[in-house]
């Protein structure tokens, strides 16, 4: 690939912002839904750049168009997402970038993601005119499980003009440095909660047959919700299904009308997803009805999986082989761990993938989500060849197809 010695160059030299930019971020972490600051830096950088920006979009997400100044109007569109929240963690890190809001920290490294995107951003608008087509940066807000994707979609993100194909990274903590998963099909799975409440008659524990113990029934629909992945879902189908919470009963004396459940379930498919919710749904209600008691059972929608087009993987593909060597490019198993990208995959079709950030000459860095979390801040030029270099190639693919 010709042009990606120019991309490396440009990424290297904006290294020492990129770390500038990572630390600020990780020094003042914002939740989802209160980017403020973030998006305002964001915007700001943008602006500066020439381009004109969309801010607000999704509450506090940030659009942006990065094109030429003659740009036809069939011209193809690309789509390049940043996410910019942090987690209510406390950091236990003793670091000079240390989190500086008590209890919030940047726990997943989108502090990193975000000043990736403004490198990008840099970058691309550098050589905009000579680019043959489009490419909208999206930096969004509230990945972590609150709805950013569909909240930005709703608000107008993926029109004018609506993108063809969408790409993005996230960088893992625990991978060696520049080694960069690429694979089409599932990366990460679909995540939804499930919440129950089992209604019976409480009483006296000393006279049980009066009553309908919700603890017992509730007991046993959790015993045997665990027999669905291992006896309904194939057993070459991912699937998990999870209980973190169980609330019933107030005295040791006294049986429990009222119990209640919340858990969640992964999977890989829509498939997949609905039979775990039927099976689910079904089991609750038969234990319930063979106990004299009733339930009320409700599903409600998280993450679709992280699914990546077989195009979208060999482009992204080629261009990490050209960056980092082909031997650093490879695959993973799928994880269980949810991302709303998937949001932005299903009507956009293209890749996501994850950039390794682990010195390979230190130690193993802290898991994501850790309030140790770190990450080896050299990627962050990677990531941003990586990702400009992804586009670039994706519009030129585009405009010599057509």
């Amino acid at each position: 690939m010709q042009q990606i010695d120019s991309f490396k160059r440009a990424a290297d030299a904006l290294q020492p912002k990129l770390v500038a930019w990572r630390r600020d971020f990780h020094m003042h972490p914002e939740l989802g839904f209160e980017e403020v600051r973030t998006a305002g830096i964001v915007a700001d950088h943008l602006r500066g750049l020439g381009l004109e920006v969309s801010t607000g979009v999704g509450k506090t997400g940030v659009v942006a168009m990065v094109e030429p100044d003659a740009v036809a109007e069939n011209a193809p569109t690309v789509m390049l997402r940043f996410d910019m929240d942090a987690l209510p963690i406390l950091e236990a890190n003793d670091v000079p970038y240390r989190s500086t809001v008590d209890g919030v920290m940047h726990a997943c490294g989108h502090d990193g993601h975000t000043a990736v995107g403004m490198g990008v951003a840099q970058v691309l608008t550098g050589i905009r005119n000579d680019l043959p087509g489009r490419v909208k940066l999206v930096f969004q807000p509230a990945e972590e499980g609150l709805g950013g994707a569909q909240a930005m979609i709703a608000d107008g993100a993926l029109e004018g003009p609506k993108p063809a194909a969408a790409f993005g990274l996230h960088l893992w903590s625990r991978m060696p440095l520049d080694q960069i998963v690429v694979q089409e099909g599932p990366l990460m799975a679909g995540a939804d909660k499930i919440h129950l409440v089992v209604h019976g008659v409480g009483g006296h524990g000393a006279m049980p047959h009066e009553t309908v113990d919700a603890v017992v029934v509730a007991s046993e629909i959790v015993l045997a919700w665990q027999t669905i992945v291992s006896r309904t879902v194939s057993p070459t189908e991912p699937a998990v299904v999870t209980v973190g919470s169980f609330h019933a009963g107030s005295a040791a004396n006294v049986i429990a009308g009222r119990a209640e459940l919340s858990g969640s379930i992964r999977s890989f498919s829509i498939e997949t997803r609905d039979l775990l919710v039927r099976r689910l749904r079904e089991i609750a209600e038969g234990i319930c009805a063979a106990h004299n008691a009733r339930c009320e059972f409700t599903f409600t929608a998280g993450v679709l999986p992280t699914i990546n087009s077989a195009a979208g993987a060999a482009l992204m593909r080629d261009v990490a082989a050209s960056l980092v060597g082909a031997e650093q490019v490879g695959t993973m198993t799928p994880a269980m761990v949810g991302e709303d990208m998937s949001e932005f995959l299903m009507r956009a079709p293209g890749c996501y993938v994850l950039v390794g950030a682990n010195d390979p000459d230190g130690p193993l860095n802290s898991p994501h989500h850790s309030p140790t979390f770190d990450f080896d801040e050299r990627m962050l030029s990677t990531g941003v060849a990586l990702l400009a270099a992804t586009a670039v190639e994706y519009l030129q693919r585009e405009a010599t197809a057509q």
